[in-house]
Order: C-alpha cells, then sequence, then structure tokens
C-alpha cells in the first residue's frame, strides 16, 4: 500500500501543473463574487453556497446553457447561485437564508433545460438552519464566526472551524467535506488565515472517492466491494469508514507529495474531469492518463465506480 501511495504521489507532483492548467483562483465571476466585493458579503455566498454543495441530481442530470454557455452539476449550481447573487445581493443574508422556502429553492436553482435540484425541501431547510444559528450564535456574521475559531481549525483551548461549524446542520458530515470546501474557497480568496495548516484536509466527495479506489491506494474489505460493483446502497456507517479511509490515504499522498491537501484537491477534481471519468475513461478511451504507472485499474477502470450512497446531503 505505502510503495502505491508513493508512485501515485510521485507521479502528482510530476504532473500537477500539467492537469491543473487554467485551474482558476475561485475569482471566475460566473461562478462567484469579484475581488472587489466587501468581504463579509462574500463570506456569506460561500458559507451558504457551499452548505448546499452536494449531489446535484439523482433522477437525471442537472445541466443546460445559461447565455449560450453550457454548465453541468456543481457548475451550474454556483452559475445559478451567482446570478442571483448578481441580481440580488442580500439574497445570502442570514435574514432571508432562515426564511427560504422548498418553493424559493425550487424557482431558484431552476435549470434552464427545465430540470430541477433534485432535493429543494433538504437544501431549504439546510439554508434556515445555517441562518437561524448564524443569526443567534454569530450576530448573523460569517467574520465573527471565523474569527471566533483564532483561524484555527482544532482548537487547544478553545474551539476551532470543526467545532462551530458542526453547530450548522449542513455541515455536520463526519468527515467535513464541506467545512474543506469551505476552507478551501476562502484561504484562497484570502478571506481566512489558517494557523494550523497541518490540519487541512482535502473535502472528499464522490468523484474523489472514486478515483481513490481505482488507483488502489484504498482497499475495501470484500463485502463492501460487492455492494460496489453491484450498486448496493451503503450503510451511514460504511459510507464514514470508506471516505475516512480516503482521507486518510490523501492526506499521506499531500504530505510525500508536498502538495497541500486543498490543493491536491484541485488536481483530483481536475483529473477526475479530464482522465478519470465516471463513463469511458481515458485509460480506456485513448489508453493513457498521468497516473497510469501507479493505477490498480488501469484499463478496466470503468467496472469500479463510485459506492452508492444517495440519500444524503453530505456530498
Amino acid at each position: 500500500m505505502l510503495s502505491g501511495l508513493v508512485k501515485v504521489a510521485r507521479l502528482v507532483k510530476e504532473s500537477y501543473s500539467e492537469v491543473v492548467k487554467g485551474l482558476d483562483e475561485f475569482v471566475d465571476t460566473r461562478f462567484y463574487p469579484p475581488r472587489s466585493e466587501e468581504p463579509e458579503m462574500v463570506l456569506r455566498y460561500f458559507f451558504f453556497m457551499v452548505a448546499i454543495d452536494h449531489r446535484t441530481s439523482k433522477l437525471g442530470p442537472f445541466e443546460g446553457y445559461v447565455n449560450g454557455e453550457f454548465f453541468h452539476g456543481a457548475d451550474m449550481l454556483y452559475r445559478l447561485g451567482k446570478l442571483r447573487y448578481d441580481l440580488d445581493p442580500d439574497f445570502f443574508s442570514p435574514e432571508r437564508m432562515s426564511r427560504i422556502t422548498p418553493k424559493d429553492v425550487e424557482e431558484w436553482l431552476a435549470a434552464p433545460s427545465g430540470m430541477t435540484i433534485w432535493d429543494p425541501s433538504v437544501r431549504a431547510e439546510l439554508l434556515q438552519d445555517a441562518g437561524r444559528k448564524l443569526l443567534r450564535l454569530f450576530g448573523g456574521s460569517v467574520s465573527k464566526l471565523l474569527n471566533a475559531s483564532g483561524g484555527r481549525i482544532r482548537g487547544f483551548t478553545s474551539a476551532g472551524l470543526s467545532n462551530f461549524f458542526k453547530v450548522f446542520k449542513a455541515y455536520s458530515d463526519p468527515v467535513e467535506k464541506k467545512l474543506f470546501l469551505f476552507v478551501k474557497f476562502t484561504t484562497r480568496r484570502g478571506l481566512l488565515e489558517v494557523v494550523d495548516e497541518h490540519n487541512i484536509e482535502t473535502p472528499v466527495d464522490n468523484h474523489l472517492t472514486r478515483i481513490a479506489l481505482r488507483l488502489g491506494i484504498v482497499r475495501t474489505k470484500k463485502e463492501l466491494l460487492h455492494k460496489i460493483l453491484s450498486k448496493v446502497e451503503f450503510t451511514e456507517q460504511e459510507d464514514i469508514e470508506i471516505r475516512m479511509a480516503v482521507r486518510r490515504a490523501y492526506k499521506l499522498v499531500s504530505h510525500i507529495s508536498g502538495i497541500r491537501p486543498d490543493y491536491l484537491d484541485d488536481y483530483l477534481w481536475s483529473f477526475g474531469r479530464k482522465y478519470c471519468t465516471r463513463e469511458k475513461p481515458a485509460c480506456e478511451s485513448i489508453g493513457r492518463c498521468p497516473l497510469s504507472e501507479a493505477c490498480t485499474s488501469f484499463g478496466r477502470a470503468s467496472s469500479l465506480t463510485e459506492h452508492s450512497f444517495t440519500n444524503t446531503f453530505y456530498y
């Protein structure tokens, strides 16, 4: 296992600049507020958007054209978020979020194709909870929340971001995918300075789990592998176990390669889109990818997809 991790880390380091080429620093104004915007407004946008940044489709793809440009999945989610922000920045105030209804979410997150986000009632509940608790505990200020943590992910004698964020239902995931996605966005935008950088983790979603399984840096018990191949739903505990294993594996890759976990996430996200796609991965369609030397599933990767755990707002 360790030799496989070392090989993956070496190949990631060698191909990093090529794979992430053109990746923005979360300033693309199609998806995010501009740098000139008041910091608290930007923090609110990221806080509430990440709160609902989980699986966008269940019955069909969440995609379509906006002003002649095609968007899919999370890109469509953030495109619609930014369009709403441009129209009405105060939409992302905790007061408004605390009163948002499933109907509001359904109308807001309706793709031009007619496909609506699949769980508007769940996302409305997450936004309401986040808005109400932000008002009650931090006076409605995300800046105060961050300041209270002292810039620490894990607190020593006082609470860190991990403790504070678990108060919000949207951020209660035991593997903290949404927390570390928020940290990634806000540190990259210069809105958060993390003191204990060694505690930053890779935000593990479906795609990162799929890549880890295909590479072989995480191995599952036979019964779980059978569930993955048979597309049988995982239990919540099984899901947590596999994602924690994936998070630990990527932390080792990060340590060996010298690439911080949130930047490693850039690589993995881009790699998953360009090469290790769910259907027709590059190893089968063009016969190569930057990590082929280390991949235990090379040439047959499509047979191993992410595990099935759909009834969740974690990722």
